[in-house]
């Protein structure tokens, strides 16, 4: 029914989809674990933020698990390549993240200002740092990454972890935090009232800014101070996985080549300022609902902006650019992308069925006085 190249792109599609669907979907409570010490000024309205989040944020995180599994099925090169290279940066992602489950769980458990303090600041770490650090490794993307096939396919690397942040890469680690945290102040204005509520929009304005700002900052800095990559010959999309069968080049501005072939692909970014737009509105004239959706799609366009500036490469090498990983030579077999395929179409609509029956159940605001009622039973 679908020939190869077809389906190298579907799943191209379908693992953006699965990273847009991480950030807006866990992103949000991870912004909330990121804004916990600094919206929340006492112990009960810390609380509030905790439940806010509290019947969805493990469900959330199935969305980072697919992702990472979709890439393991889709792309095995690309995963082993980047697991190995990046393998310091994801053991960091990993610490931080063992700060939320625990946090979860054993914050309330004792009545104690200081160790709840400490799991303020626990939740605060596996809010902020994932993030921070996917944001980075996405800066990486861009500017290549120091690694290079042998003929036998054998991958090796050439770089330590300082190498992994320049200017560059730290901007775009950023870019992942504000739009993190703008999401989820845009979610606490959803879910809280009152002075949480007032204080989530200074930090929805702040953050919003911010990201407003460095967004096209980084934009700039694709066109006139990254070498962008360009495959000249060799990458067949209905060829067998062979990263070594093509010729690649650097050029300055290459990363916006898809755009000034395609111009409507300038639509993408502008959602970003949609998305900013709308929620800041939207929050303004009390419709916590639309700003959500606003801030969803400023998220969601972050990162597809990302993923069309890269297409069609998935994991670019800076020590030999003809090692680079593209959607065409480094994704499985075509039965197993097929038979994966299949399964996606049939299970995605239960899960978002489910999610939407689940979030329609717990609606509604999350308050002071509900802490207080449900003492024992809640976070």
């Amino acid at each position: 029914m679908f020939d190869y190249a077809t389906l190298k792109f579907l799943w191209w599609v379908l693992v953006v989809v699965l990273l847009i669907g991480f950030a807006v979907m866990d992103g949000f409570d991870m912004g909330v674990g990121a804004l916990l010490p600094f919206i929340g000024k006492s112990d009960t309205e810390r609380r509030v933020l905790l439940n806010s989040i509290g019947a969805h944020w493990e469900g959330n995180q199935v969305w980072f698990i697919t992702a990472g599994g979709a890439i393991f099925a889709a792309w095995p090169m690309v995963y082993a390549t980047a697991f190995s290279g990046f393998y310091v940066a994801m053991l960091l992602v990993l610490w931080s993240l063992f700060f939320r489950p625990v946090g979860f769980d054993y914050r309330s458990k004792v009545e104690n200002p200081a160790w709840r303090s400490f799991w303020d600041w626990g939740l605060f770490i596996g809010g902020a740092v994932p993030p921070l650090v996917f944001g980075v490794a996405f800066g990486n993307l861009f500017e290549g990454a120091a690694f290079r096939f042998s003929p036998e396919l054998h991958s090796s690397f050439s770089f330590t972890v300082f190498d992994l942040f320049t200017p560059f890469t730290v901007a775009a680690g950023l870019i992942s935090l504000f739009m993190i945290t703008f999401h989820g102040a845009v979610y606490i204005n959803l879910r809280t009232e009152g002075v949480l509520q007032a204080r989530a929009r200074s930090a929805a304005l702040l953050s919003g800014s911010l990201l407003a700002l460095l967004f096209p900052v980084a934009g700039f800095a694709l066109a006139h101070g990254v070498n962008g990559y360009r495959v000249v010959t060799g990458d067949d999309p209905e060829g067998l996985p062979n990263p070594l069968a093509k010729t690649v080049i650097r050029v300055m501005g290459g990363w916006l080549h898809n755009y000034t072939d395609h111009p409507a692909l300038w639509i993408i970014p502008t959602c970003v300022y949609l998305g900013l737009f709308l929620a800041i509105l939207a929050m303004r004239g009390e419709k916590p609902l639309v700003a959500f959706i606003g801030s969803s799609l400023a998220s969601g366009a972050v990162i597809l902006t990302a993923g069309a500036s890269l297409f069609p490469f998935i994991l670019p090498s800076s020590l030999d650019p003809n090692s680079s990983l593209t959607v065409w030579d480094s994704t499985s077999s075509r039965l197993t992308l097929l038979i994966m395929f299949w399964a996606a179409i049939l299970l995605t609509p239960i899960v978002l069925a489910y999610t939407g029956w689940c979030y329609r159940v717990m609606r509604g605001k999350v308050t002071e006085q509900l802490v207080h009622r449900q003492d024992h039973t809640l976070y």
